[in-house]
């Protein structure tokens, strides 16, 4: 049980992020066609790194535990109602979905969907992610490293840098 639940978890996530990837990809070259310009490139390995590091991480956690979480159906489902945060983000978002910092100056910020109720709830879509999708196979210390490392990117870095690029919008 605990492979058929770590494979398709694992299967999920990869389909998922190739799709994301190719929806970004899209919406950057509508953005830059339109005018808009990135921000802050250079942080965008780091979050890179981090995702891959954490995939990796929270697989070779889970093999070597090798057993369910006994609450994790509780993550799972907290992993679920993430993933339905994130796509009322993305469809909110619509053409302006990135992965990126991408800017169309004079465009007005969007404030419909998640966006009226919080200020950044795809990254709460994503903490939540982080920290669930281990703690399904009681992956402790990737759901605690990752979950860490994700904070200090967003709070020390990208928030800042997002907020700044969307002022421009005012």
């Amino acid at each position: 049980m605990v492979e058929t639940v770590l494979f398709s978890m694992a299967a999920v996530l990869i389909i998922q992020r190739l799709v994301e990837l190719r929806i970004a990809a899209r919406n950057r070259r509508y953005i830059l066609e339109h005018g808009g310009q990135e921000f802050n490139p250079e942080h965008y390995p780091l979050f890179l790194l981090l995702h891959t590091g954490w995939f990796i991480s929270w697989m070779y956690e889970a093999v070597l535990i090798n057993q369910l979480n006994s609450s994790w159906l509780i993550w799972l489902g907290l992993f679920v109602m993430a993933q339905g945060l994130r796509y009322w983000c993305i469809t909110s978002l619509g053409r302006c979905w990135n992965t990126r910092i991408l800017i169309i100056p004079g465009k007005k910020r969007i404030q419909q969907g998640p966006y009226r109720l919080i200020p950044h709830p795809n990254y709460l879509a994503v903490c939540l992610e982080l920290a669930c999708v281990p703690l399904m196979f009681g992956a402790v210390a990737t759901a605690i490293i990752a979950s860490l490392l994700n904070a200090i990117l967003l709070i020390g870095i990208r928030i800042p840098a997002e907020e700044k690029a969307l002022q421009q919008l005012r």
